[in-house]
């Protein structure tokens, strides 16, 4: 088994010189995080094996593009079904404002349940 790994003498100890691959520039969001944390605490080894293979990030960016999608996918439905309109939201702003919060809550809920913590 022949091996490209380079090492550099640090005192006594050869360090074997490891390197990261290109790594996304973007943020962890929200759901991302949230996803991380699930990981972590529920499904360490996973965790363990997208760590070591240089995943876990890009893994963490695709769920959180994923749960995006979905909630931007589910609002539409859920306000018109809530009766959320433009006419309520400028005869009476603060019933709107509740409504689509629990709207908001309700993609939420789906949303964490098939894609953070599955």
């Amino acid at each position: 088994m022949e091996s490209n790994l380079t090492y550099s003498r640090n005192g006594d100890y050869l360090i074997p010189d490891l390197t990261l691959e290109d790594q996304p520039t973007r943020d962890i969001g929200k759901y991302g995080r949230m996803r991380k944390k699930y990981l972590e605490e529920h499904d360490p080894i996973l965790w363990g094996i997208l760590s070591v293979d240089g995943t876990l990030f890009s893994h963490l960016l695709e769920i959180e593009d994923a749960a995006n999608a979905r909630l931007e996918q589910m609002m539409p439905g859920l306000a018109k079904s809530a009766g959320a309109t433009e006419e309520l939201k400028n005869s009476d702003p603060l019933r709107w404002v509740g409504l689509m919060n629990t709207c908001k809550a309700q993609a939420e809920e789906v949303i964490l349940k098939e894609l953070v913590f599955a």
